[in-house]
C-alpha cells in the first residue's frame, strides 16, 4: 500500500542519501547539488535517507535543513537480481540506472565468454564505482529507500543454479523468476549454460543487450509484487 505521504515524497525538489535521516549532513557532493545546481529556496522540501528504508522530510533554510515529517521505514520488498553482463560505453550503467527506477533489489555483473568489456584491475574498480555511483543517483531520483546492492563480478559457471536465463527462444512463463542472468551484445556462447538451467524469454523481438536488461529488470519487479497491475485476471499487489 501506498504510504500517505508518497505524493509529498514525490513532489520534494530531491532525495538526498545520509547517514542518518534524524539527523542529516548532507555530503559536500549533495550540498553542492542543492544549493548550486537545484538552487534550492528557502522552505521547499527534500526527502531524506539511510538506503537501509528509513526516510524524512525536511524544508531547506539558510542554515541547513528542518525536520517536518516524522522519521518512518518503508517496507522492504521482495529480494530480485539481476545478473547483467558488462556492455560496451554506457550501456550498462543506462541499464543499472533503470533496474533502479524499476525495483530490482540487487544488480550482479556478469563475465561472461563474450564480454567485451574485462573486469580487472583498474578496469574493474571504475567500472563498479561507476555502477553503484549511477544506482544510487537513479535510487534518489525515483524516491527509492532501499540501496541496490551493486555486487561483486561472478563467472557464469558460478552463478547460483536458481538463476534463470534469458534467451530468445526462452519460456514465456515467468512465475517464481527472482533472479535472471542477460547476456552481451555477442549473446550466450555456445554451451555456456548447462542444459538443465531455466529459460526465460524477453518477448518476440530481438533486443539490443542493454535493452534485455532493462526488460528482464521490469518482469522481475513486476513478478515480486507491489505495482497494483492486473494481469490475465491475476492481480500482483
Amino acid at each position: 500500500m501506498t504510504h500517505p505521504e508518497w505524493p509529498r515524497r514525490v513532489a520534494a525538489l530531491a532525495q538526498f542519501h545520509v547517514d542518518s535521516p534524524s539527523d542529516p549532513v548532507l555530503d559536500t557532493a549533495s550540498e553542492h547539488h542543492l544549493r548550486k545546481v537545484l538552487r534550492a529556496k528557502d522552505g521547499e522540501e527534500v526527502v531524506v535517507t539511510d538506503g537501509r528504508g528509513s526516510w524524512a522530510i525536511y524544508v531547506v533554510d539558510a542554515v541547513g535543513l528542518r525536520r517536518v515529517s516524522d522519521v518512518e521505514r518503508d517496507e522492504q520488498a521482495p529480494t530480485t537480481t539481476l545478473y547483467l553482463a558488462a556492455l560496451k560505453g554506457d550501456h550498462a550503467q543506462w541499464a543499472v540506472a533503470k533496474a533502479t527506477e524499476l525495483g530490482v533489489s540487487r544488480v550482479v555483473p556478469l563475465l561472461t565468454n563474450r564480454s567485451v568489456v574485462k573486469f580487472s584491475g583498474d578496469v574493474r574498480e571504475k567500472t563498479l564505482a561507476r555502477w553503484r555511483r549511477v544506482a544510487r543517483e537513479s535510487a534518489g531520483q525515483c524516491r527509492r529507500t532501499y540501496d541496490v546492492d551493486i555486487a561483486d563480478p561472478v563467472a557464469v559457471a558460478d552463478v547460483p543454479d536458481g538463476v534463470a536465463v534469458a534467451e530468445i527462444g526462452g519460456s514465456g512463463d515467468w512465475r517464481g523468476v527472482t533472479d535472471v542472468a542477460v547476456g552481451p551484445e555477442g549473446g550466450w556462447a555456445e554451451s555456456e549454460w548447462d542444459e538443465g538451467r531455466r529459460r526465460v524469454g524477453l518477448g518476440p523481438t530481438v533486443l539490443r543487450a542493454e535493452t534485455a536488461g532493462v526488460v528482464a529488470a521490469a518482469l522481475l519487479a513486476f513478478q515480486a509484487g507491489g505495482w497494483g497491475l492486473t494481469l490475465d485476471g491475476a492481480r500482483y499487489e
